[in-house]
């Protein structure tokens, strides 16, 4: 079998190969891509796999949350590397892609196997819920401070509408077109690896109204990083980010929700307000976009903040689905607003 560890660091990724011992098929040289190269790197496996002897697996740790999703919607194999697997990470970076090939030649059972419909965290979801709900108490008085929140007050037909993950080509341009046509407002919660070299993108955004937001470095599972780590993937990412009046917005999404007590505290020691949802269309497990569309009118309330992905993975059928939500929205007469606009909720 051949394994390839995708590791990133602070700006862009490589990939080293590995076979099992024994095994007769030639080297396959290492590669890095720059953070605007993803689809090259993609290209580029799906190239090493297509003439390979033995079957590919791609090997990603829990801190690459961006790069999974490609892969997969490509037809690779996938597996994810957890902390307890590997050595130490750099306080910026995942560890070394050698690190996560060698995980993978060394036990690969040990390692999860990724699939679309759990993402990232196959394997892990049911711990990753039971922390969030161990969270609730930590979470309490940022609520009551105003510094964070899921949703806000219910008795006004008015809502958010927030993208994460991006930005991506050609996704983010094309929602973006459609926020234009239809003159609605929105959040973007980007990723900094992704916005390092997208900063047309990012300031299309600002220059339309829309909010952009901090979605971390990497889009990593916030519980495995130490407190450097998170507070390096924030302040990173924010430098990265367009400004108002010198500053950065402070908005804050955690990947995939994922905190624990000790993350919530960290994040009430940051300049941060985060901001989670209370309407996920799950338009990273590629349903059709009328479905997207149907989830979110049927979950929506008013003052409900709204989530969509325009980065991450095939985004087409969320770009499909946005002015199904968009018109099926305003037909129940509901009014979209930027996330500062919304009232407290109560």
């Amino acid at each position: 079998m051949l394994y390839a560890g995708v590791a990133w660091h602070s700006s862009g990724y490589e990939v080293v190969f590995s076979r099992d011992a024994g095994s007769g098929g030639a080297p396959v040289p290492s590669a890095r891509f720059g953070p605007s190269e993803r689809d090259a790197l993609v290209a580029h496996l799906r190239s090493v796999a297509d003439h390979a002897d033995d079957e590919l697996v791609s090997v990603v740790d829990s801190t690459n949350g961006i790069i999974d999703g490609l892969l997969m919607a490509v037809g690779l194999r996938v597996h994810r590397a957890d902390p307890w697997s590997l050595p130490e990470r750099p306080v910026l970076g995942s560890v070394g892609a050698a690190d996560l090939a060698e995980a993978a030649r060394r036990d690969l059972a040990r390692l999860d196997r990724l699939t679309i419909d759990d993402g990232t965290l196959t394997g892990r979801v049911t711990e990753q819920l039971a922390t969030m709900k161990r969270s609730a108490a930590a979470e309490a008085p940022l609520r009551a401070a105003g510094r964070w929140f899921t949703h806000g007050a219910r008795d006004e037909r008015v809502v958010a509408l927030t993208f994460d993950d991006g930005p991506q080509p050609p996704y983010t341009g094309q929602v973006l077109d459609i926020l234009d046509h239809y003159g609605v407002p929105a959040t973007f919660f980007c990723v900094g690896l992704n916005a390092l070299e997208r900063s047309k993108d990012t300031d299309r955004m600002m220059a339309a109204g829309h909010t952009v937001a901090n979605h971390t470095w990497s889009h990593a599972y916030l519980p495995d990083l130490t407190r450097d780590q998170l507070r390096e993937q924030l302040a990173r990412t924010f430098e990265v980010l367009p400004r108002i009046d010198g500053e950065p917005v402070r908005y804050f999404r955690p990947p995939y929700g994922s905190r624990s007590p000790e993350v919530v505290g960290w994040l009430g020691e940051e300049d941060v307000t985060t901001v989670t949802w209370d309407v996920d269309a799950e338009d990273w497990t590629l349903p059709s976009p009328e479905k997207i569309a149907a989830d979110v009118l049927r979950k929506t309330e008013p003052g409900s903040v709204i989530l969509l992905h325009d980065g991450g993975g095939d985004r087409s059928r969320t770009v499909a689905s946005v002015p199904l939500v968009i018109e099926g929205l305003q037909e129940r007469g509901y009014r979209f607003v930027l996330l500062d606009e919304l009232k407290p909720a109560i």
